[in-house]
């Protein structure tokens, strides 16, 4: 475990610790001295960090790198930063310290992944589920999985808890409205998301790989989806997996959002507005706990929504205690 983290260090803090490098560039002070502008970052947040006059060693550590940075913390125009006297490739590390995991058991959350995954009991959906989630590889890197960059469950285990969260949602709500396919809708949330094993890399920090940039997870997702149904063998109907394949594909719901279709479906049309509640809803507590942490009522206005959240403080009963409430509670549930 490290000494020290980000969300720890206050100025005049002398550093010696082990940090993800998610940004370098040279560059030159105004009387011409090189010097490193760095982002470094651990599971706690990030920190801008310079160096001056970098030795060549520093200067050849690649982005994406984990370094031991020694250095004192200090301000410059009112933002915290490290002053780094030497950087050097790390030797040893925990990938625990370097990306924030979720709050859940992740045992807990994969026995719910495959209980909803047992729940589709058609044959042809069952097949195509089934492909994707037996590939052994494939499922011990979605387990581990981000659930995105920075805007919601953005930590390891994110991917796999957002999963169980629309696809339990689907379940639920698929009751309350006449002719939803409900086995249908449970698949396509489960594979919904798939496409961001291939979107993002997350070894030392959360980044787009060059197939996430360039394609974005779901046609990335859709082709995972597209290769199991090639391999289905179970008798299947092409107009029922071609619906899933459209819930999947327009769950960003409108193409300014990156969804290559939008939703025509009444199972793509819950699909997306689910999957966009529980984003959002993850992404605005994300930001309340921030705010909670840093004993401040309200969030500030760079944020995906744009606007400053309200963080209400936990609600203290004032009354005071009266032991004989107690017993006559016990008394009466006896």
């Amino acid at each position: 475990m490290k000494s020290q983290y980000v969300n720890e260090l206050a100025e005049g803090t002398r550093v010696d610790a082990q940090f993800a490098l998610q940004m370098k560039e040279m560059r030159a002070t105004r009387s011409g001295d090189a010097y490193l502008a760095l982002d470094l970052a651990d599971k706690t947040g990030r920190v801008p960090a310079v160096y001056f006059r970098p030795d060549a060693e520093a200067t050849a550590i690649p982005v994406g790198s984990v370094v031991r940075a020694r250095g004192t913390v200090t301000s410059y125009r009112g933002t915290k930063r490290i002053s780094i006297d030497s950087m050097k490739p790390a030797r040893q590390w925990e990938a625990e310290d370097l990306i924030a995991s979720g709050p859940r058991p992740r045992e807990e959350l994969v026995d719910e992944l495959r209980a909803l995954v047992a729940s589709v009991q058609s044959a042809d959906l069952k097949a195509v589920v089934r492909s994707v989630f037996a590939d052994r590889e494939f499922f011990e890197r979605f387990v581990r999985c981000p659930g995105s960059q920075s805007y919601h469950h953005a930590y390891v285990g994110g991917l796999l808890e957002h999963t169980v969260s629309v696809a339990g949602m689907c379940r639920s709500l698929a009751a309350q409205y006449p002719g939803v396919d409900v086995e249908l809708l449970v698949a396509a949330a489960l594979l919904h998301d798939i496409g961001k094993c291939d979107e993002l890399s997350f070894e030392t920090s959360i980044e787009y790989t060059d197939a996430g940039r360039l394609m974005g997870h779901v046609v990335l997702g859709i082709r995972r989806v597209h290769d199991a149904i090639g391999r289905v063998r179970a008798p299947r109907s092409a107009e029922r997996l071609m619906r899933l394949e459209h819930a999947i594909l327009s769950h960003h719901g409108e193409l300014e959002w990156g969804s290559p279709k939008r939703p025509s479906t009444i199972e793509a049309l819950l699909l997306h507005h689910i999957d966009n509640l529980d984003a959002k809803a993850a992404g605005f507590s994300a930001l309340l706990g921030g705010a909670v942490r840093a004993e401040e009522s309200w969030t500030d206005s760079a944020n995906l929504f744009r606007r400053p959240l309200y963080a209400p403080k936990a609600v203290e009963d004032e009354r005071s205690y009266r032991p004989e409430e107690d017993a006559q509670h016990a008394r009466l549930s006896a």
